[in-house]
């Protein structure tokens, strides 16, 4: 099957495949392709029009002149014809002379060929061939039945190529202004662009700048137009943290006390069973709602972080200590740490989220009877980048699912629901501590099982 190269991120793509997709993804150069094309319609209309126009005109007036011209070159040559003086005629003027006749066949310039207007063929179509009596224009018979016929030296036209060189460079020279030009106008395309993907990324703090703010063009109205949309959507989600910021605090109170009340419930065979099925509920709830305060938190424009020097492999342990007591397998993660490892200066709680979401999942997705979940902890980017890998070995995750994974409330499949799943904040968080330490969180299909990958910048 052969493979169709990308345009776009394949250098070795073929020029005319990359030509092409740049004019049909790029306004600047279709914009200069049909400026450029209606300047040249224009103007070969134009001069066409002008020069069909002024020749008719001038042919009719120069007729009379151009046949008394020839008729006194033809009697300065004489008759029977000398070549002497036909000679020094051409040598005087940019004319080519062909004589034929009985006596004398003679040509000035025999190198070079008739042009395509002497021919026989266009002297019967042309105007120019002869008058209403039928005598040729350009072409005179002898008293002695000599034809002298004239015509324009070539060779005296030997600078139209450079005239041709020079109307093209200046074409070319016209059609970069007018690149330059078009692309100046609509720079501000690039702005709105790059300020449309720092609103899809949350970022608000800077606006779109707007060209000429006092009296904006078309581009200038449509940035302000933007603009105000970012600030509204900022607001709206402003809104939207502040109201879950604010409900979160107020349902910790009544979750605290229904705790309590259900722990002074008597431990009774008949109310055990309830009982313990109303505090893991009520534990779902208070994790729940401590998730959403810590999202809320790590999503806000300064992420608070408490940085300090941390042995990230003797936290990764005391992890795995920490669920052992909620999952049996616990036990068994592989933990692949680096020998050199140092200290990094981290949040260390942030960290600790961070790994146990990602250890969480991994037990809660990994296929019984298959190898355990693996942890690999080490530095990368000659030591200027820690990296932490956590990869089970379950079923994975399609792949048109992957893309999603780290958003917010986000469950792709019947495997991953609320029951085996959580709510779909693990993974979210995960993304927003990377984030906080400006890192980044990628995840991959292992093949099998799911592999989380998360590059954290080695602070000093």
């Amino acid at each position: 099957m052969k493979k169709i190269c990308s345009p776009v991120h394949d250098p070795n793509c073929p020029w005319h495949r990359r030509a092409r997709h740049a004019v049909g993804h790029s306004l600047r150069i279709r914009l200069v392709l049909v400026f450029m094309a209606l300047a040249v319609a224009v103007a070969v209309t134009f001069m066409g029009g002008v020069q069909k126009a002024v020749s008719v005109g001038w042919r009719e007036a120069a007729r009379p002149l151009l046949m008394d011209y020839v008729d006194r070159l033809a009697a300065e040559i004489g008759s029977p014809p000398s070549i002497e003086r036909a000679q020094a005629i051409a040598n005087r003027l940019p004319l080519t002379l062909r004589i034929d006749g009985p006596q004398i066949y003679w040509a000035s310039h025999p190198d070079q060929q008739n042009p395509d207007w002497m021919s026989d063929k266009v002297r019967q179509e042309s105007r120019w061939t002869g008058d209403e009596n039928g005598h040729s224009l350009l072409r005179r018979t002898t008293a002695d039945g000599h034809h002298i016929e004239f015509g324009l030296n070539a060779l005296s036209w030997d600078k139209r190529p450079r005239i041709a060189w020079g109307t093209l460079t200046v074409l070319l020279l016209l059609t970069a202004l007018a690149y330059v030009y078009v692309r100046h106008l609509l720079r501000p395309l690039d702005d709105i662009r790059q300020g449309a993907q720092r609103f899809g990324n949350g970022n608000f703090a800077q606006p779109i700048p707007v060209r000429h703010a006092h009296r904006p063009d078309e581009l200038g109205q449509l940035a302000e137009t933007i603009n105000t949309m970012g600030d509204d959507i900022h607001q709206m989600l402003e809104a939207k943290r502040a109201l879950l910021l604010a409900m979160s605090h107020e349902l910790r109170s009544p979750l605290t006390r229904a705790r309590l009340n259900t722990e002074l419930l008597p431990e009774t065979a008949d109310v055990q069973p309830q009982r313990l099925a109303l505090m893991r509920d009520l534990g779902e709830m208070a994790g729940l709602i401590t998730d959403l305060l810590e999202s809320e938190r790590l999503a806000g424009r300064h992420a608070a972080l408490h940085r300090e020097p941390t042995d990230v492999a003797e936290l990764a342990r005391e992890v795995v200590a920490d669920l052992c007591s909620r999952h049996a397998g616990a036990a068994d993660i592989a933990l692949h740490t680096a020998p050199d490892l140092p200290a990094v200066r981290l949040d260390r709680s942030r960290l600790r989220l961070l790994l146990r979401n990602l250890l969480d999942n991994s037990l809660r997705h990994s296929e019984s009877g298959a190898f355990p979940p693996e942890l690999h902890l080490r530095l990368v980017d000659e030591g200027r980048v820690l990296e932490l890998e956590v990869r089970d070995h379950g079923r994975g995750v399609p792949p048109e699912h992957l893309p999603h994974l780290a958003q917010a409330f986000y469950r792709p499949d019947t495997a991953r629901q609320r029951a085996t799943g959580g709510v779909g904040l693990g993974l979210y968080l995960c993304r927003l501590v990377a984030q906080a330490h400006d890192g980044q969180l990628n995840m991959r299909n292992a093949e099998p099982g799911l592999s989380v990958t998360v590059r954290l910048p080695v602070v000093e």
